[in-house]
């Protein structure tokens, strides 16, 4: 058997909202997907990326709850650029995202921030410095 990673999917408590945050990211979702329950798209990768209503989860698992006392998990968007990161860090601030962690130059050699999705999902966003 060879596994491998098909679909990231997220628990959203507003559903036009996250996905507004997410088409901010270049991400093509339509526009009609706001009113669904489950959304899903294919990146180009091949990866697909996910996103469910509370009420979708709970109708599968009635007892399922937030996790709480930090996030538990996180997605990375690789930038074209230094400069690519800081202005779409400013871009989702500006349109009400709260951003966690500001752009900075990473020991590790990334230009690196962390902008929070409405639902607090930490999205990081890199690039290659050199």
């Amino acid at each position: 058997m060879t596994l491998r990673l098909d679909m990231v999917g997220l628990v959203t408590t507003d559903m036009p909202a996250t996905l507004a945050f997410y088409r901010r990211l270049g991400l093509d979702i339509p526009a009609d997907a706001d009113t669904e329950p489950h959304v899903e798209i294919t990146l180009d990768s091949g990866l697909r990326l996910a996103w469910d209503t509370v009420e979708t989860i709970h109708s599968f698992d009635p007892s399922w709850t937030p996790p709480t006392g930090g996030h538990r998990s996180a997605l990375a968007f690789l930038c074209d650029s230094p400069a690519e990161v800081d202005s779409v860090t400013h871009a989702l601030e500006a349109a009400g995202a709260t951003v966690h962690h500001e752009p900075w130059d990473a020991f590790w050699g990334q230009r690196y921030a962390t902008v929070l999705d409405p639902d607090g999902t930490p999205v990081d966003l890199f690039a290659p410095l050199g």
